[in-house]
């Protein structure tokens, strides 16, 4: 099947639901990390990777800054995807299903690298936030979808016990990951709540101590990658990188201030040894300015 337009997605899902895996079937796969030295528009990929996110509507987080429903508006979430895959050196994309299924269908996945998002089940805000279940991608949907990697989200609460169930249920899916040789992004943090709301823990010691239960689940690492935050003093990131040998990528986040300030944290980071790579999702496609290819290439640039 050809590829369509965002118009069209709801006739064809609606008509002809078998196209979604019509499409996994003929996408067309690239290498996870190319040739060290590959150059950005090689189309083959780097030793670095630039990966789009966009699997925060699935939570229920559909806020970008100010604005609460920024990302309610599925077209236009998608136009800004599709718009950023385009841009020399972006290597793929971390979603849900959903989103990825209009991707496939829209014909932009090809020869990028696709990455399923896994636990989606701690709602934003929920009172069940920290007992985050595999709600998402499981690693027999990763593998018969021919999707590239997986990525789940591993938030530590020392006084809340739903902090535990999830530690096992990623233990689990990481094993279930390795089994089929996929490779998955881990996200750990440290966390706590500050007025009912989960915070996370951006201080170097707790970032560490995160790094360090992460890289021990499992029965084997083989195939886990950590996605990390820069820490609240990014001179600390040398010595908490430090923490493990796992291949790592830096989260964006959002950005609540100076972007230029928020670009050189992450160019300062990308220097570390274990760091490969990027992966932003609200920075880029809805930055303070509107544009989109600007904010996409300048964050390519840092690579």
């Amino acid at each position: 099947m050809s590829s369509i337009s965002i118009p069209d997605l709801v006739a064809v899902r609606s008509r002809h639901p078998e196209a979604i895996a019509e499409a996994a079937a003929l996408r067309r796969r690239r290498p996870l990390l190319g040739a060290p030295g590959a150059p950005a528009a090689s189309g083959t990929g780097r030793d670095r990777l630039m990966i789009i996110a966009a699997d925060h509507p699935a939570r229920g987080a559909l806020g970008v800054g100010e604005r609460k429903f920024a990302m309610a508006n599925r077209a236009d979430l998608l136009e800004r995807l599709t718009l950023a895959l385009s841009r020399p050196g972006v290597d793929g994309v971390l979603a849900t299903a959903d989103i990825l299924e209009d991707l496939l269908l829209l014909g932009a996945l090809d020869d990028k690298v696709v990455v399923g998002s896994m636990n989606r089940g701690g709602l934003a805000g929920a009172a069940f936030e920290l007992d985050d279940r595999f709600t998402g991608h499981r690693a027999q949907d990763i593998e018969r979808l021919r999707f590239d990697a997986g990525k789940l989200l591993l938030r530590i609460d020392y006084e809340d016990q739903g902090s535990l169930s999830t530690m096992v249920s990623t233990a689990r899916a990481i094993d279930a990951m390795a089994e089929r040789g996929l490779p998955v992004f881990v996200e750990p943090f440290i966390c706590r709540r500050v007025d009912g709301k989960v915070t996370n823990d951006l201080g170097a010691e707790a970032v560490a101590r995160s790094i360090a239960i992460a890289s021990g689940l499992a029965g084997t690492s083989a195939y886990t990658w950590l996605k990390l935050p820069v820490t609240e003093d990014p001179d600390d990131m040398a010595w908490v990188c430090e923490t493990s040998t796992l291949p790592t990528v830096l989260l964006g986040g959002e950005v609540n201030g100076d972007q230029e300030v928020t670009y050189e944290k992450w160019r300062k980071a990308l220097r570390l040894p274990t760091v490969r790579g990027l992966v932003v999702g609200r920075t880029l496609l809805y930055p303070a300015d509107g544009d989109v290819t600007a904010a996409v290439d300048t964050a390519v640039g840092l690579l």
